[in-house]
């Protein structure tokens, strides 16, 4: 989750001449999809080396026009796999067109470039510089202004516990603008106590009082697991918490206090959900990852508890308590770079209230800040009094957020892809003229997410429509009546592959579901989406 390199890769700004500035918006040849994203450029008009010439002194007129070619340039090098693939040029043009999380990072990789040009002497006075920078400011507020969000807080629920953990923190060196609350078709989440703008901290946490696995190192349990072979830290980690939340005298005791007696994420769905979910592909993740944790425990605890009962008791090693473990740390824990330059898998207190969205207020985090020697969450987007406050765990599907963290995310995801089983072996091609092509995998996703409906386009995925195409022997010589052809042939076929896939989950469905178990729900909510994604592509 740590975004702090990907924008030192993006962001950097040297002096051309006395009148002009040279800002570089840089694409690092270490990413994965360098290539990509460089023929990308390269037809958007743009030099590789990233250059953007700009004078010292000039109207806000030309400010905007360097911001439009900046932010342009932004989205691309900020995408992942699945803005690629979706995207097209269009959608890197024009604001709206792409995902909500990278307008927002394409926003704040070009904040962070002009800020860390004003923050030079020899630069600050800069005119376009503070156009762009206000500019920059404005898109980012006026991009909040389209999240509307009504927030109903529970006022009678029990949050005692969280409460004092609070005041734990507070006592240990915490510093937060938010408070806790039950928000309803939320559960626990993190409310904003003042209204808070664009890099304002919303929390602070001192190293001090982070789990790592520094903490097992000090245990009587350190030397027994340190001669098992191949075990991770995060495993480490894991056994020390199953242990440590049980402990009275412990120094987190309030932090475990805090936590759910049960996490309601699909590694506990009961059978009847897991059934619900046939003819999905969550199935199969929620079933592979069960059979995982499971063959996990049987090599590893048994043996710790028969050869060390002292330090790992059994009655406190039990599967239940394993999968509890589990869950807390797939769906709390954060990776954090410290101040030695290491990448830890983390707990941190209170920071666990954050909850997810795709228009998170928080995205760039993970970094100890070194002068402080503590994690700060600054602030992507305002985020006014009363308003819950979001973080982003990453780009995740729904099916990986039920999976992992138990919950379907507000709006449309963009990264809600159903991933398509196709041999790539019929086409082979690496024409310049095809943008997209030769990607090793295909998807789709709803096509309400599409900017393009019309002839040659349908809301269907570039990369898809091309591979199926050059299948078919269709070439950039081919006339009109001939790509119609090969089209309704391509159209035919997707038509009947998704209308099969929508029978297999066209099984009859209960009318009242408030009779059934949270895990049924969130099922039947998840089945609902996929047959949602799979009808617009047949439409």
């Amino acid at each position: 989750m740590d975004n702090h390199q990907q924008q030192k890769n993006l962001a950097r700004s040297s002096t051309f001449a006395d009148d002009e500035l040279e800002l570089v918006m840089e694409l690092s040849e270490k990413d994965n999809l360098y290539e990509k994203k460089k023929k990308l450029l390269e037809v958007m008009g743009f030099n590789i080396e990233g250059k953007v010439m700009i004078k010292r002194t000039g109207s806000a007129e030309l400010a905007s026009s360097v911001l439009e070619e900046m932010l342009q340039r932004a989205r691309i090098i900020n995408s992942d796999e699945v803005d690629l693939y979706f995207g097209g040029i269009d959608s890197f043009r024009s604001v709206g067109l792409c995902s909500p999380k990278l307008e927002l990072e394409s926003l704040h990789s070009i904040l962070s470039l002009v800020e860390k040009s004003t923050s030079n002497g020899q630069q600050i006075q800069s005119e376009v510089l503070q156009h762009i920078r206000n500019a920059t400011i404005d898109m980012i507020h006026e991009f909040g202004n389209h999240i509307k969000e009504d927030v109903k807080v529970i006022d009678n629920w029990n949050l005692d516990n969280e409460k004092c953990l609070l005041q734990w923190g507070a006592n240990n060196g915490v510093k937060t603008r938010l408070d806790v609350a039950y928000i309803e078709g939320a559960g626990r989440g993190a409310i904003a106590k003042e209204d808070l703008d664009v890099g304002d901290i919303a929390i602070e946490i001192p190293v001090s009082v982070i789990i790592s696995e520094d903490l097992v190192c000090k245990t009587s349990m350190f030397p027994v697991l340190e001669k098992v072979d191949g075990i991770s830290s995060e495993t480490m980690l894991l056994l020390w918490s199953m242990k440590e939340k049980h402990d009275s005298n412990s120094i987190y005791k309030f932090y475990f206090d805090s936590l759910p007696k049960a996490f309601n994420t699909g590694l506990s769905f009961g059978i009847e959900a897991v059934m619900t979910l046939d003819g999905t592909l969550l199935l199969e993740e929620i079933v592979q990852a069960k059979e995982h944790l499971r063959s996990q425990y049987d090599g590893l605890i048994p043996s710790l508890c028969k050869d060390y009962p002292d330090i790992f008791p059994p009655e406190i090693y039990t599967w239940d308590e394993f999968l509890w473990a589990c869950e807390l740390w797939y769906s709390n824990s954060m990776k954090v770079m410290f101040s030695d330059g290491k990448l830890r898998t983390c707990l941190i207190p209170i920071a666990g209230f954050l909850n997810h969205s795709i228009s998170p207020h928080i995205m760039n985090y993970g970094r100890v800040d070194i002068t402080t020697d503590s994690l700060k969450f600054p602030l992507s987007r305002p985020c006014k009094t009363g308003e819950q406050c979001y973080l982003s765990y990453g780009n995740l599907s729904s099916s990986h957020l039920i999976t992992f963290y138990g919950f379907l995310p507000k709006g449309d995801n963009p990264h809600d892809v159903i991933p398509l089983d196709i041999d790539l072996s019929e086409v082979d091609s690496t024409e310049d003229t095809c943008l997209m092509s030769n990607w090793s995998t295909h998807m789709v996703r709803g096509t309400w997410l599409a900017n393009n409906h019309g002839i040659f386009n349908y809301g269907l995925p570039p990369p898809l429509l091309e591979h199926l195409r050059q299948a078919r022997g269709l070439t950039l010589q081919s006339n009109v009546q001939e790509r119609l052809e090969v089209d309704l042939e391509v159209l035919e076929d997707l038509h009947s592959t998704f209308d099969a896939m929508m029978q297999n989950l066209s099984v009859a469905e209960p009318s009242d579901r408030e009779k059934f178990d949270w895990d049924v729900k969130l099922a039947l909510d998840f089945k609902d989406l996929q047959r949602r994604i799979i009808s617009s592509i047949i439409s």
